[in-house]
């Protein structure tokens, strides 16, 4: 049903919870798991303090998650990207035939020009594919 699936992660507490999910869902369906990081490009001129801008943080994110799946049997395969999030996420969907995008859910807050904001959202909207959320 789902032969390959993307899973985009980030520092945050909700991609690592994420995981349990798409390690069940991968080893069900025997899926393709690409695991995808995006590098968001600094603003010119002005000095960052996001650590997802940082290649070295973003690489040893993907070898943490490869090695997190690997011990559950899991083969997966890493991508790093530079780009928005949400258009790069979708974009890659796009690219690979994804059939599934899972990602955690990182609320911005209840009001509605906050949940408009979120990655999460906007990867909703713009999907080639199904998107699993986890809260």
């Amino acid at each position: 049903m789902f032969k390959t699936v993307l899973f985009p992660v980030d520092q945050s507490r909700e991609s690592r919870q994420a995981a349990e999910t798409v390690a069940t869902l991968v080893k069900t369906h025997q899926s393709r798991l690409i695991i995808l990081s995006v590098v968001e490009p600094p603003e010119a001129e002005v000095p960052s303090t996001d650590a997802m801008e940082s290649p070295q943080v973003v690489a040893e994110l993907l070898q943490n998650a490869k090695k997190l799946f690997s011990q559950q049997g899991i083969e997966a395969e890493a991508l790093e990207r530079e780009g928005k999030p949400a258009f790069t996420i979708c974009d890659v969907a796009d690219e690979l035939d994804a059939d599934l995008i899972i990602m955690g859910c990182r609320g911005l807050g209840l009001t509605h020009e906050g949940t408009s904001e979120s990655v999460t959202n906007r990867v909703i909207s713009l999907s080639p594919c199904p998107v699993l959320v986890i809260p």
